[in-house]
């Protein structure tokens, strides 16, 4: 029974000690955290310096025809003949197809007669007002029918024109919808008429790059399903920035004599920037997300200090940036996740 006791005041008395320890151990290691005390982070760094960089943006555009409309009449009427196969290449001014145009030829030849006796009422009356025999003024009724008479015979001419549906440009017409026999109005579409060669790549440059660009740059695309490289070249750009998307409408130009690109067709762009020489370019383990952005620590007197900073571009193992360093930084680039405001820490350059 005694030794029962002693061993309960012995077992006592040990955690007593243990207790009292750690009390003593957690005072001693608040003082010294109190006092700056704690030891030092050992993390690597790289001291900044300027270096070349190309950047190169990939983007999406699409294929556009050169000129593309819809083929319709300009009068209403029965098609009489349809004088192009479909699939075919046409030329600029060649007659696609004609409307019947019988009833405006017998207006034609009714106005050429009112057009020719009001030529000879005219004729007359001037011959008539030569000698005193009329007035001016009814000279000038006699010359104002007939030149009435001379604009509707040329009205008509005009009519019967626009019967011979001709290509406005040369390019590739598609299916037609109408069959000869159609009763065909300016509202009803008969073709389509694709110029194909050149080509327009059409695509929107985010407006942070819009200075970087301008008409005569090159860029190099792709199309699904083919392997081949295409390049074009920049012509135009919008005046201003998209306010929905914010970002710059740019349109190029290609070739397309092979005939291997289809208008309508997605594009993958890869458009090249303007080369910056003195480029503040990190590894991408420097960088720590944050809620409004993105920040790095940099070593300031032994230790950790927190800079917010904005990017430009991104590659698998760098990122450029564009705000918030300067060359000669030290940016640590080794446990940053860990890392808080003016930690202690010890740096090993890289």
């Amino acid at each position: 029974m005694k030794s029962k006791y002693i061993f309960i005041t012995l077992l006592i008395v040990t955690l007593g000690c243990l207790i009292g320890y750690r009390i003593t151990k957690n005072k001693e290691e608040n003082s010294k955290e109190k006092e700056g005390k704690k030891p030092p982070i050992t993390v690597t760094g790289l001291v900044v310096k300027p270096q070349d960089f190309s950047n190169t943006l990939s983007l999406s555009g699409s294929i556009e025809a050169n000129e593309q409309i819809e083929i319709r009449s300009e009068v209403s009427g029965i098609v009489e003949t349809i004088l192009f196969s479909e699939g075919s290449q046409v030329s600029k001014g060649q007659v696609l197809l004609k409307v019947n145009d019988i009833e405006l030829r017998a207006q034609l030849a009714q106005a050429k007669t009112k057009e020719s006796l009001a030529s000879e009422n005219e004729r007359r009356a001037k011959l008539l007002l030569q000698k005193e025999a009329i007035s001016q003024e009814e000279y000038d009724i006699a010359s104002a029918d007939y030149r009435t008479t001379k604009s509707q015979t040329q009205l008509i001419q005009a009519q019967i024109g626009k019967t011979s549906i001709r290509a406005p440009f040369s390019g590739k017409i598609g299916l037609r919808t109408i069959s000869p026999g159609t009763y065909v109005t300016p509202t009803t579409m008969i073709a389509n008429l694709v110029n194909t060669n050149p080509l327009k790549v059409t695509f929107s440059l985010p407006e942070k790059y819009a200075s970087q660009i301008g008409n005569g740059a090159k860029i190099t695309f792709t199309v699904p399903n083919l392997t081949d490289k295409f390049t074009a070249k920049i012509y135009a750009l919008e005046p201003g920035i998209e306010l929905a998307t914010r970002t710059l409408k740019i349109r190029a130009v290609t070739d397309n004599v092979t005939g291997k690109l289809l208008p309508g067709t997605f594009a993958t762009i890869e458009l090249p920037l303007k080369n910056n020489k003195d480029a503040i370019i990190i590894p991408t383990e420097a960088i720590v997300p944050i809620q409004d952005g993105k920040k790095v620590f940099i070593a300031n007197n032994g230790q950790a200090k927190e800079v917010k900073v904005a990017t430009l571009a991104r590659t698998d193992k760098d990122v450029v940036i564009i705000s918030g360093l300067k060359i000669g930084d030290t940016v640590l680039t080794s446990g940053v996740m860990s890392l808080k405001d003016e930690a202690a820490i010890k740096v090993k350059i890289k």
